[in-house]
């Protein structure tokens, strides 16, 4: 295998790996020989992923839990060294987005569970991966935030400063452990077809196909992305040969922030 996509006896941490990027992902490293560490909150969706990585002739270790507690992102850790010995890879994939609405209308409960879940659950994985990679002297973290992240975020004002904040933490950690080599970076979504934007029972009157017509207009490209065309950049950016790359929020969307 060529070694840009090589992953071979890598163990790998994913967060969100239900439904969505970290389902996606953990298949795609899975095929490429590394071992994993699963988890989310939707024990069944988890289940399947695990057993879906199991087939493609991964080891899989999934546990499910709140990713905003940090006793959750520790036991997550702690599982990889005691089965696998290491962390080479993490994956800091698991949030939640709101119910949309305006700044003047934003609501202490709604703004908590945001910063609890997207920030605080980036940040207590990266406290935790970060203490096995300096003891290694090696490894690569991949932050999911998204072009919420890097601009205003409209009738969104929680999530956009949630994942504000993702990118902060990933430039810190990136400086702190790069004399250590060990690498962190983010990426930047713009709108794709996940569980996440396609759930119908947020808005249960709507047609889903339109709603995305109608998220996409502004792009270039004219149209959300495709979950696969998110994951081949991960798995880029994850490269065990894409050794240099450190401390960059990466936007994967369709010419976006071309404009």
């Amino acid at each position: 295998m060529d070694n840009l996509l090589d992953f071979s006896e890598k163990v790998a941490l994913i967060t969100g790996a239900a439904s969505g990027f970290g389902k996606s992902l953990a298949e795609e490293l899975a095929k490429r020989g590394a071992n994993l560490v699963l988890a989310d909150f939707n024990e069944e969706g988890l289940t399947l992923t695990k057993q879906d990585c199991e087939t493609l002739g991964s080891k899989v270790i999934a546990l499910t839990g709140d990713i905003a507690e940090e006793a959750h992102s520790e036991e997550l850790v702690k599982a990889a060294v005691d089965n696998f010995g290491k962390l080479d890879i993490a994956v800091n994939n698991a949030g939640i987005a709101p119910k949309l609405g305006p700044l003047v209308h934003l609501d202490g409960p709604t703004l908590s569970r945001q910063l609890d879940v997207n920030t605080k659950g980036v940040a207590f994985g990266l406290k935790h991966q970060l203490r096995v990679m300096a003891a290694q002297k090696e490894g690569a973290i991949l932050n999911v935030s998204s072009m919420a992240g890097l601009g205003g975020t409209p009738m969104g004002s929680s999530y956009g400063a949630a994942k504000h904040a993702v990118i902060g933490l990933t430039k810190t950690a990136a400086v702190e452990c790069g004399p250590i080599n060990v690498r962190v970076n983010a990426i930047c979504p713009f709108f794709t077809s996940t569980p996440m934007v396609d759930n119908p029972t947020m808005n249960p009157n709507d047609n889903i196909e339109e709603v995305n017509k109608n998220l996409a207009r502004g792009c270039p490209m004219k149209r959300i992305a495709r979950v696969e065309e998110i994951v081949n950049v991960m798995v880029m950016i994850l490269s065990p040969a894409n050794s240099y790359m450190n401390g960059i929020a990466i936007p994967v969307d369709g010419g976006m922030s071309a404009m």
